[in-house]
């Protein structure tokens, strides 16, 4: 993320620096081409870049009248060269030699007048034209391979004869911007300029009286430090350091700007400068700058101190105890992106200090944190949840984490790279892990003793973070189960769902200890016949006659099935003595199923039978096969179905059924919400689902845990 925001910023300072080009040059009335030439423009324009140039090539003489030619050419070539759509059309018409050639003074002579016409005018003019064209990357080592940089470092000494002027104040800035333009993004351009001996003069300049030339000088070291790890050593070496400290202290915010920038780029993945800069004392002008008007210091400032902060531990506390946290929390409300972004960056830093983690809570950046997870920037997405991982690692903060509706927040977002996902993934498992101790006594506390949504929000957060093992003592013995059952009947379709996810999440939980009417439980214990036996005339001593046919059948195998066979044969019915019995309301296929599961314990119940199986299976009491039968139903649970499932649920008593009923609803709570009748069927089983969890969490908790 460091190395992408460095490239970013990079590409906004080019594009800056040819705005400022264009705001300081003084002929601005000429039109500029707002899209490429037409064929007919192309050759107009040709022909007047031709023009220029041979007065370029003909005018390099001190005489007064070459020397004005020599400006207005110049002039001219860079009002054209503003519109980068005829840039290429300038360097075809062979501007760029001509340009260069007047970046230097003409030879003097006995027969020069005094003073000198146009003094530097001429060489300004041709920086700046040449600063505009090496705005296009394809152009920068043309210029260059024209000797352009020996004549560009030349003109940055013109004030070492001891006389200054605002035009030799114009042409070093207009030299030092040329020199930014042509090696920005060209790592040979960049060691060229060092080669040149651009470096020297340049860190020199940062000392120069006129703020302009400060300014211009900065960013050009600013450009050349950008991953070029011997332009940064020499730098340093020139002893810029001190100086460049003391810019970020200046009132003039261009100046503390690209200063910062140069620091920026000096200690990017040099941890030796790193230290050298933290040394020379830049770390309290930096948190200072935080506090500026000047959004791109402070968005460069914040990128800074993420980047000290990664020195080392006491580095980290040492930003936190000068005063940084406040501003930087301030900023993740910034409506400039780029600065919410910095500042969560420098906050994730800082938040892999134990001590900083409980700060920035108690200063209030979790809940700004938090909303920047809404954000649809990646990489904002991903500095604040990589600072909220860092909070998460403090206890003490677990309770606000969890009090502001943090958890919700982690779990409901829509996280745009996987690199955010699986942050989040692990700030909500290290949240978990500290569940346990005086953080659960606090969150029992907060659940008994806090305002409703607060309570709300500790029992949403603990049926998705709590230990199985503290399920009981949250939700039964502490009623948290109460308040997420509430939540289903909110007015709000918001807390519904909450409630239902929480409320699942808290069954899948209960379920890996103790299953509840999740699959039929074993059979019985009990001796079966076996299959050989099924209507089998051999020993039979019962009959039943199944819609005209014969089903041979043994009563002391019916006596051991249930409770309604032997009520049949030991008590008052006429079946008792009756050697045939007719079954009126059965069909054959289901009973014959049925006794087989009386003659052997078990039988494959399948979807198409599975009804009317049920129905026999509750009419004979043989709990088993009605389970069975209830586990089979319930796999063709849909949204459709659901409602008519659950009744006939109730209508057999297939607790089994009306328990999976109950979590299909929670589980596609969101996806049932829109179909008619929905909240009625809520308001409908909620006793149900109270039973349910009531049962679920004693039966998985049946040890009495005590905090």
């Amino acid at each position: 993320m460091e190395l992408q925001r460095r490239q970013d910023q990079s590409l906004s300072q080019r594009k800056g620096q040819k705005r400022k080009l264009d705001e300081e040059q003084h002929h601005e009335d000429r039109q500029i081409l707002p899209a490429p030439p037409t064929a007919d423009e192309r050759a107009a324009l040709l022909s007047d870049v031709a023009e220029q140039v041979s007065i370029l090539e003909s005018t390099f003489t001190w005489n007064e009248a070459d020397r004005s030619a020599a400006k207005r050419a110049t002039h001219a070539l860079a009002d054209l060269a503003k519109n980068e759509d005829v840039v290429n059309v300038i360097v075809e018409g062979g501007a760029i030699p001509a340009l260069v050639k007047h970046l230097q003074a003409p030879p003097l002579s006995d027969l020069v007048q005094h003073p000198l016409p146009f003094e530097h005018e001429v060489e300004k003019g041709s920086a700046f034209a040449l600063g505009l064209l090496a705005v296009k990357p394809e152009h920068q080592q043309l210029i260059v391979d024209s000797s352009a940089l020996t004549h560009l470092v030349d003109l940055l000494k013109r004030h070492r004869n001891g006389l200054t002027s605002r035009a030799i104040n114009s042409l070093i800035r207009r030299a030092a911007d040329a020199i930014t333009n042509l090696a920005h993004e060209n790592s040979n351009i960049k060691t060229r300029v060092r080669m040149e001996g651009g470096i020297p003069p340049l860190a020199h300049l940062l000392d120069f009286a006129d703020a302009k030339v400060q300014r211009a000088a900065a960013g050009a070291l600013r450009t050349l430090a950008f991953k070029n790890d011997e332009n940064k050593n020499q730098i340093v070496e020139c002893n810029a350091l001190p100086t460049l400290i003391l810019m970020l202290r200046s009132e003039d915010a261009a100046v503390h700007y690209e200063a910062v920038g140069v620091i920026g780029n000096l200690v990017h993945s040099s941890p030796n400068i790193k230290k050298e800069v933290l040394l020379a004392g830049a770390l309290q002008p930096v948190i200072g700058l935080l506090s500026s008007c000047c959004s791109e210091s402070q968005r460069e400032a914040a990128l800074l101190l993420g980047q000290f902060a990664a020195t080392d531990s006491d580095c980290k506390v040492h930003i936190v105890q000068r005063g940084a946290v406040r501003p930087l929390i301030e900023m993740l409300q910034s409506p400039d992106v780029q600065l919410r972004e910095m500042s969560a960056f420098a906050l994730g830093r800082l938040a892999q200090d134990p001590h900083n983690q409980a700060g920035i809570a108690h200063n209030g950046g979790l809940v700004p944190l938090l909303k920047l997870l809404d954000s649809k920037n990646g990489s904002l997405q991903h500095n604040a949840a990589f600072a909220l991982y860092g909070l998460a690692d403090n206890e003490d903060n677990v309770s606000d984490f969890i009090r502001v509706g943090g958890v919700q927040r982690l779990q409901d977002g829509e996280f745009i790279v996987q690199a955010t996902k699986d942050c989040v993934a692990k700030t909500l498992k290290r949240l978990e892990e500290k569940i346990h101790g005086r953080v659960l006594n606090h969150l029992l506390y907060l659940m008994r003793a806090s305002e409703k949504g607060c309570q709300r929000q500790v029992a949403l957060a603990l049926a998705h973070l709590c230990s199985s093992d503290d399920q009981r003592i949250i939700f039964i013995d502490h009623y948290g189960l109460e308040l997420l059952i509430g939540l289903l009947g909110s007015s709000s379709s918001k807390q519904q769902l909450d409630g239902a996810v929480a409320l699942s999440k808290l069954a899948n939980k209960a379920l890996t200890l103790s299953p509840v009417d999740a699959a039929p439980p074993s059979p019985t214990p009990q001796v079966y016949l076996g299959e050989q036996y099924v209507n089998n005339a051999t020993l039979s001593d019962v009959t039943f006659l199944v819609e005209g046919k014969r089903f041979y059948a043994h009563r002391i195998c019916l006596l051991a099935s249930s409770d309604a066979f032997r009520a049949m044969f030991d008590g008052g019915y006429t079946e008792k003595e009756a050697r045939d019995i007719e079954i009126p309301n059965i069909r054959w296929e289901v009973f014959e199923l049925m006794m087989r599961f009386v003659y052997c314990g078990s039988v494959d119940v399948t979807l198409d039978i599975a009804l009317d199986l049920l129905r026999a299976a509750n009419q004979y009491l043989l709990e088993g096969l009605k389970r069975l039968c209830e586990y089979t139903i319930a796999q063709d649970i849909s949204p459709e179905n659901v409602s008519s499932m659950y009744e006939l649920s109730e209508a057999f008593n297939a607790i089994s059924l009306r328990h999976a009923c109950i979590l299909f609803i929670l589980e596609q709570f969101d996806k049932l919400s829109s179909r008619p009748g929905h909240s009625l069927l809520i308001q409908r089983i909620i006793p149900e689902i109270r039973n349910y969890f009531v049962k679920a969490l004693t039966k998985a908790n049946s040890h009495d845990n005590q905090l």
